[in-house]
């Protein structure tokens, strides 16, 4: 009878209830079969829709849980899974989606690209390095359209975009036109007869914005280049961050910008292009790469699950154990391009005021209303979700996001790796109608995103497309705990708190940033902490963190205002307190606000808590992800990543310019 008990305790302590029904699912299996082990269905939305069921007629054993258990295999969707009210579980009975014993189950938003012949002959605009070595296919369609994506994974391995940047260099601008809404560029070395799909990166402070190109003119050894409607617009009013000059030269020079997305740019092994006119795509392989035998795969979705719960009725008690999410793509870019003001936040609009606002509490000299990036899984009006041990990666915008009116959630165990945007986000940032620098205190308390958890997670590179985003990454919200995550190899900020600019009281108080171990950040972008705060949050604190190897960024305008804790605009009422640091770089700003203290912050702290930060031992084997990335001090997966010179004095020197 004892040993009966402790094996029920067992599978309840990890997550499977002993008496749940379990309704099996698999990749080969057929959704008119029974769902039982034997006979498993073939669609996790089907499966879902038996548990449903199962609740709503409140059959036999349904008091004990519901385990949802997928087999080994890829679950390629068609449409995001869609997990309602109705799919709600109970504390003594959750619905937990878990991947069956031994089994490695990856719910994927992507598309296999097939059919990979060598390219035979000549092909206009494909430079001369790559004749004979790249090869071509057509770009997948579903439902008689093809698709669209900005990204490409060949065995795992993200793929490069056709890109200018190849040795990790970046020219600089030569002028920014904001009348004409131009930039003036060192003339172009490639091809550029064909411009349809070519966009522009540049480098902005703490953010990059992406431009589709609408021209490019050539005058002598310059050209002025001119971008699409709405972000050229955008490009040219907001004020902060904007392309820089650097007139008096002591900012590390103008902005730098790479191109992106021309066959002209196809010129080194693991780039590719897209072309949307002809419907082919063209890959250049790395050596010992066989397309005939390679796993290719492109993302078609945007979102592969969506937790959609009212304030009146939410989506509650579900878990998810053990399980891949992988493969999504984010198309707004090739859309309407990309100008962020912050954190990968898109600006919708943005303007700089004739008269600031000037009063006690706020300050502020511009506009912007803001546009939230989609994620792989995103949840709104949900509580009691349990993310465990699960991974996500391959994806090109935000992982997973607690989008409003979340609470008591928890994200533990998980990694996230290979992300382009943001690996965790949290809580309200703003949006079309909310200007950003407005405090958030709802009068509907069940808006806020509050008591959440993000412990023992492993988040690295993520922010490898969109440099300004964050490993965890908290707008206004309250009481949420982010402790012993690992946060590294970040082009930004490791962890991110507050949001708005303001001191003005809002709903943000009582977070968490405890006993973290953040290294390897800033690696492209400056204006910047390890840990970030902002606005007025009464009652937080920021404590026992772990936070080392801060990179300098080879293109940023001010490469030292990189701080390993930075309490910017308004914060206010936060207590920084025994954290661990190589060196004592902090900074507030001098807008900072009320009531902040700061104790013991030093590289002498005990070394109990530097040992303590981080990962607690039952999940260091997580670190195992260090080792199939190759990371080690710097990342080394990604062939864009800059080679990075110094002088005697470890400043940054650009090749040809010297010391800076």
């Amino acid at each position: 009878m004892k040993i009966f008990k402790l094996i029920a305790l067992f599978l309840i302590v990890a997550g499977v209830n002993a008496y749940a029904i379990d309704i099996w699912v698999s990749p080969s299996g057929n959704d008119a079969n029974k769902g039982t082990k034997d006979s498993p269905l073939a669609s996790i939305m089907m499966a879902q829709r038996k548990a449903r069921e199962m609740r709503r007629l409140r059959k036999e054993g349904v008091e004990n849980g519901i385990n949802i258990i997928l087999n080994d295999g890829t679950y390629q969707l068609n449409e995001p899974i869609l997990l309602r009210p109705e799919d709600s579980g109970c504390e003594k009975s959750p619905t937990v989606f878990i991947s069956a014993d031994g089994a490695n189950p990856v719910i994927s938003g992507g598309v296999k690209v097939t059919g990979w012949k060598k390219l035979d002959g000549e092909l206009v605009n494909l430079p001369n390095e790559a004749t004979g070595n790249v090869y071509v296919t057509d770009i997948p369609s579903i439902g008689g359209r093809r698709i669209e994506f900005r990204q490409l994974w060949v065995d795992n391995y993200k793929a490069v975009r056709a890109s200018s940047m190849n040795d990790g260099l970046l020219k600089r601008i030569l002028l920014a036109d904001h009348k004409n809404e131009a930039l003036w560029i060192p003339k172009p070395d490639f091809g550029i007869e064909q411009i349809n799909q070519l966009e522009l990166v540049i480098h902005q402070w703490w953010a990059i914005a992406n431009l589709r190109v609408k021209n490019i003119e050539v005058v002598g050894d310059s050209a002025k280049v001119t971008f699409y409607q709405p972000e050229s617009r955008i490009e040219f009013e907001h004020p902060w961050p904007a392309p820089w000059i650097d007139v008096e030269n002591n900012l590390n020079g103008n902005s730098a910008f790479f191109f992106v997305n021309s066959l002209s740019l196809l010129n080194t092994p693991s780039e590719w292009y897209a072309d949307e006119n002809t419907g082919k795509m063209y890959y250049w392989p790395r050596i010992g790469e066989d397309l005939n035998k390679a796993d290719v795969i492109v993302p078609y979705l945007e979102t592969l699950v969506e937790f959609n719960g009212s304030f009146d009725f939410p989506v509650s008690n579900i878990k998810f154990e053990r399980i891949n999410f992988q493969h999504t793509t984010w198309m707004r870019p090739s859309v309407k391009g990309h100008v962020p003001v912050q954190a990968g936040w898109s600006i919708l609009d943005a303007y700089r005021l004739e008269e600031w606002n000037l009063d006690s509490t706020s300050r502020w000299e511009n506009h912007h209303w803001i546009e939230r990036q989609p994620a792989a899984v995103e949840l709104s009006a949900s509580n009691n979700i349990i993310f465990n041990r699960c991974t996500f990666k391959h994806m090109a915008a935000t992982g997973l996001d607690f989008i409003t009116g979340t609470h008591h959630n928890e994200v533990k165990g998980c990694l996230f790796t290979d992300i382009g945007g943001t690996g965790i986000q949290m809580g309200f940032f703003g949006n079309a109608s909310h200007e950003s620098h407005k405090p958030y205190n709802p009068t509907d308390e069940r808006e806020v995103c509050r008591f959440e958890t993000i412990a023992n997670n492993l988040i690295v590179d993520v922010t490898n497309e969109d440099w300004g985003c964050v490993g965890i990454s908290v707008g206004y919200a309250h009481d949420i705990k982010i402790v012993h995550n690992e946060v590294g190899h970040l082009n930004y900020a490791g962890i991110c708190v507050g949001w708005g600019w303001t001191k003005e009281i809002n709903c943000s108080k009582n977070n968490l940033v405890h006993a973290n171990y953040i290294h390897h950040f800033a690696r492209m972008m400056n204006d910047i902490g390890g840990v970030y705060t902002l606005s007025a949050q009464p009652n937080s604190l920021i404590s026992e963190n772990r936070i080392e190897s801060l990179l300098v960024a080879p293109y940023a305008h001010l490469p030292e205002h990189v701080q390993y804790i930075y309490l910017d605009e308004g914060t206010s009422y936060m207590r920084v307190e025994n954290n661990w640091v190589e060196k004592s770089i902090f900074f507030e700003n001098p807008q900072v606000g009320f009531g902040n203290e700061w104790i013991n912050n030093n590289s002498k702290v005990d070394k109990l808590i530097k040992e303590k930060a981080g990962l607690t031992a039952a999940y260091k084997d997580l670190l195992d992800a260090y080792k199939e990335k190759g990371l080690s001090g710097v990342v080394v997966n990604d062939k864009k990543q800059p080679t990075i010179k110094y002088d005697e004095n470890y400043h940054f020197m650009e090749e040809g310019r010297g010391p800076r």
